[in-house]
């Protein structure tokens, strides 16, 4: 019997463990003030397109806000979250300065779905596809829907994973933020 209450209070124990470090590792990045600033990886990746876009010298020090969304054809989550950025994108556009990156990471077999999904809503952002998923593991990005942005110099100052209805409106809030923080230089 008290082996039979050990286990269960170990298995308990682990599962708390566990859920605490997947909290503390999809929190965002760390924003003490000895923390190293996280920037965006000097590497390329190829746009729907074809051309070879570079991350950095892209988007790294262009004087915009930068969404990146990483996102698959097969992630229904992903896919709401993309749709309902695309409906303020324009209003992001004219207000923030704004941005967005659609980086797909669509497989070799799944990525020929990207330019059809794309042109059937047809969303209004960048789109690269990360097949190999290099930018995605040069980020340390492990689940997807994930979003980042990153400031007017490249450096990324926020993360999320996942999505519900209405995240859009917390990205907007950080987006907002970071604008007037700009503003003020």
């Amino acid at each position: 019997m008290f082996m039979n209450l050990l286990r269960r209070c170990s298995f308990l124990l682990l599962f708390f463990v566990l859920g605490v470090a997947f909290v503390a590792a999809t929190d965002g990045p760390d924003t003490t003030p000895d923390a190293p600033v996280k920037t965006l990886p000097n590497l390329s990746v190829k746009a729907l397109g074809g051309d070879l876009v570079d991350i950095v010298e892209q988007y790294g020090n262009n004087g915009k806000i930068t969404v990146f969304s990483f996102w698959a054809t097969w992630c229904a989550p992903c896919k709401k979250e993309l749709s309902n950025i695309a409906d303020i994108y324009e209003e992001w556009q004219d207000l923030y300065n704004v941005e967005v990156v659609a980086v797909s990471t669509d497989d070799a077999q799944s990525v020929m779905k990207v330019q059809q999904y794309v042109d059937g809503k047809s969303l209004p952002f960048d789109v690269l596809l990360d097949s190999d998923e290099s930018l995605k593991q040069a980020l340390g990005i492990r689940l997807i829907p994930h979003t980042i942005i990153t400031d007017q110099a490249g450096n990324i100052v926020y993360e999320h994973t996942g999505y519900s209805e209405g995240d859009e409106y917390d990205l907007e809030d950080h987006i907002s933020e970071l604008n007037e923080g700009g503003d003020e230089e």
